[in-house]
């Protein structure tokens, strides 16, 4: 109703943000969507150019997913023709296309038990913005694997978190949530809705 969706963010995650907060999502299913094809909000959004535009931007988040969890060393091995594949498949729909790259990025490297940290970007509700917070898979005081309760308790006691349109259950770990419930950007992108 007069927002402006950001295109470089996923669908999902912006469902997540403008509708989950709700307990009962059938409000407003399906989405109702209307594309403007003139007068870009260039002050709102960040404007594209090109198709390439688009997967310049995909590659970006990719990368720094990445670095977030292998300190870079995928996509440092990584020949032109795999970025390609990743970006097609992804284009065009293709899940083996695209998971025969993407899962790189879901498995640990060699010599490591667990990622470095959880590519995550929490989109506020209320304002309207985007937050990342470097979290680390396991609580280095006490070795423990640290879960979906622990994040909601240390960042937002007070909010409702969302991902891919479900609240998971505390105790479910987070480097579970990565390799599992992540976007193609490789990112978790969690909704953050106050409570009350």
């Amino acid at each position: 109703k007069g927002t402006p969706l950001k295109w470089h963010h996923p669908v999902g995650a912006l469902f997540d943000l403008l509708k989950g907060g709700k307990t009962d999502n059938e409000d407003g299913l399906p989405w109702q969507l209307t594309v403007h094809f003139s007068n870009f909000p260039n002050k709102d959004l960040i404007p594209f150019t090109s198709r390439e535009s688009i997967s310049s931007q995909y590659m970006s988040s990719v990368k720094e997913a990445d670095q977030l969890k292998h300190g870079g060393r995928v996509v440092s091995t990584m020949q032109k023709k795999d970025h390609q594949q990743l970006w097609t498949g992804l284009q065009n729909d293709k899940f083996d296309q695209f998971w025969a790259i993407n899962r790189r990025f879901m498995e640990t490297v060699v010599g490591e038990e667990t990622f470095k940290h959880i590519p995550i970007r929490f989109h506020l509700s209320e304002s309207k913005s985007l937050v990342q917070k470097l979290v680390k898979p396991v609580n280095e005081s006490s070795g423990t694997t640290l879960t979906f309760g622990d994040l909601n308790q240390t960042y937002y006691p007070s909010a409702k978190l969302v991902i891919q349109g479900i609240v998971p259950a505390p105790e479910t770990p987070l480097e579970w949530l990565s390799r599992h419930l992540s976007y193609p950007d490789n990112f978790l992108h969690i909704a953050v809705h106050p409570l009350n």
